[in-house]
């Protein structure tokens, strides 16, 4: 199943979504214990289909199209400290609302569940269109849609 949307949904950022992270935020990753320890009540394995993942200086980019599907994890934070974790995911992947300087944008998308192909709409960090743009014209996907430690 494949499902993009073709716009953020600009009601979506006033709800307490989850947020589905594929690079460094995700278990075992540099920036997992450093931004979400504490902060979150669980996480959970789960894909985003129609996007394609990209290698970056470091760190991963999904880039939205008709094909391909991200492996990450779905991590659901705690409610109190649900504002500053926002925030501070915004800061980490430099994104300001309607920045033409974004290297990310963040969208509420549909990811599955692992466990039970559930749907569960949640924040992901994407590629910003002239990022996408230049990954698409340039760069090998990763292959198997996964960022692996072994390969950071």
């Amino acid at each position: 199943m494949t499902f993009v949307d073709a716009a953020p949904n600009a009601s979506a950022d006033a709800e307490r979504l989850p947020f589905f992270v594929y690079g460094t935020l995700r278990p075992g990753a540099p920036n997992h214990t450093r931004f979400l320890s504490g902060r979150t009540r669980s996480g959970e394995p789960a894909h985003l289909t129609g996007a394609t993942l990209y290698p970056g200086p470091g760190y991963p980019y999904a880039v939205e199209g008709p094909d391909g599907v991200v492996t990450g994890d779905l991590v659901t934070a705690r409610p109190e400290a649900y504002a500053d974790l926002l925030a501070t995911l915004d800061r980490l992947e430099e994104y300001t609302p309607g920045d033409p300087r974004n290297l990310y944008d963040r969208v509420a998308r549909n990811v599955v569940r692992t466990a039970d192909g559930t749907l569960v709409r949640a924040w992901v960090y994407v590629a910003a269109p002239a990022v996408a743009a230049r990954l698409r014209a340039r760069a090998t996907p990763i292959a198997g849609g996964e960022w692996r430690i072994a390969s950071r």
